[in-house]
């Protein structure tokens, strides 16, 4: 059975893919900042029949947290086959480039990119044991350079002048991350889940838990003929998924 953490887990997208990963078969690590939280979430799957699931209490803006959740995972198994890193937050409104502060912009980075190296380089000897590791990192379309610079684009209103570099930053980890581990079997991708209705930002968006925890699934479960280094959004290119950094 192929194991899966999963961080900031305990409730929507992340609770979703986590899901979506036990109807497949998956061993899931639903990893929660909260450890209570993280364990109501596990009952409620254990609810529904999915008992292959476990609460792991890890906090990515904390090194310390991160090293005590791989001690605890090192444990219980041998390798670990897909990492996906999906806690983030958004960093609050608003976000002008003039007026935010810096501690604004270091605590959105401390979690949506440090927060990926830390859990990243901690469980990256884990992941090795695996003979097919996946990491997907949870992105966003609105990190694209390029769709962010285009007056076509139908979000290019929509700035977030700290969420959006600390996405483009993830993506360029991604980049490099794939290209060090690049001739191993391993798979990283960047990818978006779409502009979904969450309280990440307030129900606002037009898609749902289902349809993104389907698009992150998805590259946790590919194949060695799948994409490697890649930024993905289904939102905007149904075809290959892949859309430009």
């Amino acid at each position: 059975m192929k194991t899966v953490l999963i961080t900031g887990a305990n409730k929507s997208i992340g609770y979703e893919t986590a899901r979506q990963l036990l109807q497949q078969g998956y061993s899931v690590y639903l990893g929660s900042r909260d450890l209570e939280n993280g364990q109501e979430a596990v009952e409620k799957l254990k609810a529904e029949g999915l008992n292959q699931v476990e609460a792991i209490q890890i906090d990515v803006g904390n090194s310390d947290s991160v090293n005590a959740a791989r001690a605890t995972l090192g444990q219980k198994i041998q390798s670990l086959d897909v990492l996906i890193n999906n806690a983030g937050i958004s960093g609050g409104m608003p976000q002008a480039a003039l007026t935010a502060s810096i501690e604004q912009f270091q605590n959105v980075f401390d979690i949506n990119l440090f927060g990926v190296i830390r859990v990243t380089q901690a469980f990256i000897d884990l992941l090795r044991n695996s003979p097919e590791p996946r990491i997907v990192n949870v992105s966003s379309s609105q990190g694209s350079l390029t769709l962010a610079s285009d007056p076509a684009n139908q979000y290019y209103h929509h700035k977030g002048a700290v969420y959006q570099p600390s996405k483009s930053a993830l993506n360029m980890y991604t980049i490099a991350l794939a290209y060090e581990l690049r001739g191993l079997p391993f798979k990283v991708n960047a990818v978006d889940p779409g502009f979904v209705a969450t309280d990440f930002n307030n129900q606002r968006g037009t898609g749902t838990v289902q349809e993104a925890g389907t698009r992150i699934a998805k590259y946790a479960m590919i194949g060695a003929d799948g994409p490697t280094g890649k930024f993905i959004s289904e939102e905007y290119n149904l075809e290959t998924g892949e859309v430009p950094w």
